[in-house]
């Protein structure tokens, strides 16, 4: 068996792959912009009004992006194809969690989630196939335990990522014959909107939670950590090692929600 030469260049998993991220600047974007950095990816990150973190800001180029406004993403995303001479990859983490009601919730409350979590991904995965279609490539979005079992805390974030998940099976099942492989991440890491969860429930029912993940979750019984903990596997279906999987919800959650054919 062969060994690899001592001294000699480690191969990076995506060197020379052309990566976009939105939401880039917090939370699971940024973990990803890092992750896929360190794979040897060429990235542009996109953010809103978040300004991209001082450890990031220099290692990559940023591009201003309201992920819910079809023109500011298409325009996004002209400068984010010129700058990397192409798109290979999305991985698409705008969105966020606001807490509400299932009685109580208003039309604002509920246009609001929804756009920022289901009109994002169709706006920006529609911009990223649109510079894939005649070359392939690889789309990540960001999906939620919620959106399979339901959320009586936030019913139209679980609504929104619900949609998700259809749109993802949607487009994957569409765009596969232009080898574009489109699949969806249902993480539990440690997010702002994590953070909103334990700001809403207040600090008795936040430990209350807290310790129901201890009991119920296999693995550490925690949230995860965004860059440790699932950035791996998003350089993974960024990968070559994923050209052959489409239409998939993955969990990431350390066994929280164990999803199944």
């Amino acid at each position: 068996m062969s060994r690899p030469v001592e001294g000699a260049p480690v191969a990076l998993p995506l060197a020379g792959r052309r990566v976009v991220v939105s939401g880039a600047a917090g939370g699971i974007g940024a973990a990803a912009v890092a992750s896929f950095l360190a794979a040897g990816a060429d990235v542009v990150g996109l953010f809103h009004t978040t300004p991209p973190p001082d450890d990031l800001r220099d290692r990559c180029e940023w591009v201003v992006c309201d992920a819910r406004t079809r023109s500011s993403v298409d325009a996004a995303f002209d400068q984010a194809s010129s700058t990397l001479g192409g798109i290979d990859v999305l991985l698409h983490a705008a969105g966020g969690w606001r807490p509400g009601t299932p009685e109580s919730l208003s039309d604002d409350e509920f246009d609001l989630v929804v756009d920022a979590n289901l009109r994002s991904t169709i706006i920006t995965n529609q911009a990223a196939f649109e510079r894939m279609r005649r070359g392939g490539g690889q789309i990540i979005n960001l999906g939620s335990a919620e959106g399979v079992r339901g959320n009586p805390l936030a019913p139209h974030y679980a609504v929104a990522k619900a949609g998700v998940h259809a749109w993802t099976r949607s487009v994957a099942a569409a765009w596969g014959k232009f080898g574009v492989t489109v699949n969806a991440l249902a993480p539990a890491v440690s997010t702002r909107g994590a953070e909103r969860l334990w700001e809403h429930l207040g600090q008795e029912g936040a430990q209350v939670f807290k310790e129901r993940l201890r009991t119920t979750m296999p693995l550490r019984g925690e949230l995860g950590d965004p860059e440790t903990d699932l950035g791996p596997v998003m350089v993974f279906l960024a990968g070559t090692g994923a050209r052959f999987m489409t239409g998939q919800l993955i969990a990431v959650d350390g066994g929280l929600q164990m999803l199944g054919a």
